[in-house]
């Protein structure tokens, strides 16, 4: 079944990683998707895969102006909007007395103000499009932090944050509003150190799922938190973490992996 036949999208960070697993994911479930992103080789050569049912449009998403050109070449591209997914961002491996301030900047500005904005923009051409849905990408740091990741785990947090009070006030508009929070994706950007899959895979052993997840995993979420399956999901944080956030083991009590 195609869940998502006839609705229109634009993914944001859409160019790879767990965007392009977005991507994909909608694509395969009936969407035409509008691929935002500054990684313009990567996001065209997708669309170019892909074929006419997408679309790439260069995105700074800390730029009113550019969100507004791409919601309307969006528009213009495919009719409507009925669905945003804030999913671009960064993160930087650092100590705190390590960070520079322009890098803490940087993280707060793209990965919390970024979807602030672009949640601001797209309201307007949601309800011109009858309703729709906004799914902002969180984290399993945005739950329970992690060192080594502070401005990250700040800015995610913020993302639940905002997201729950825009759920709030969208909600009686007919959009919906909703958070992912991926835990333990492989992708370029958690995989900075470009080690194999075999070897980021052993960095989640102590977790139940005893592997890292796949963009395809978050993209299967994505479809269905923008389907109307999820028609009654408004505030919903959804873990795809493997279990990094269920719990944790006691190493010496029975039930726990055995390690090495």
């Amino acid at each position: 079944m195609r869940r998502l036949e006839n609705k229109v999208a634009i993914v944001t960070g859409g160019a790879r990683g767990i965007g392009e697993g977005i991507v994909r994911r909608f694509v395969e479930e009936g969407a035409r998707v509008v691929i935002a992103d500054l990684l313009e080789a990567e996001g065209r050569a997708l669309a170019a895969e892909l074929g006419d049912v997408t679309a790439f449009e260069t995105l700074n998403v800390t730029s009113r102006a550019d969100w507004d050109r791409v919601i309307a070449a969006t528009e213009a591209r495919f009719g409507k909007v009925d669905c945003l997914v804030n999913n671009a961002g960064i993160l930087i491996f650092k100590a705190l007395d390590d960070l520079t301030e322009e890098e803490m900047r940087r993280i707060i500005e793209v990965n919390l103000l970024g979807t602030m904005i672009g949640t601001q923009a797209i309201v307007p051409a949601i309800e011109r499009a009858g309703g729709g849905t906004i799914i902002n990408m969180s984290s399993a740091d945005g739950i329970s932090a992690a060192n080594g990741l502070s401005p990250y785990c700040a800015s995610k947090f913020g993302v639940r944050g905002f997201s729950q009070s825009v759920a709030l006030e969208l909600g009686p508009r007919g959009i919906r509003v909703n958070t992912i929070h991926p835990g333990g994706i492989y992708t370029p950007l958690a995989n900075q150190a470009g080690v194999t899959r075999e070897m980021f895979d052993m960095g989640f052993k102590i977790y139940p799922a005893q592997r890292a997840g796949d963009p395809a995993d978050i993209g299967a979420a994505a479809a269905f938190l923008a389907s109307d399956d999820a028609r009654y999901c408004i505030g919903t944080e959804l873990s795809v973490d493997g279990g990094l956030n269920a719990g944790h083991y006691y190493m010496a009590v029975p039930g726990a992996p055995k390690l090495g």
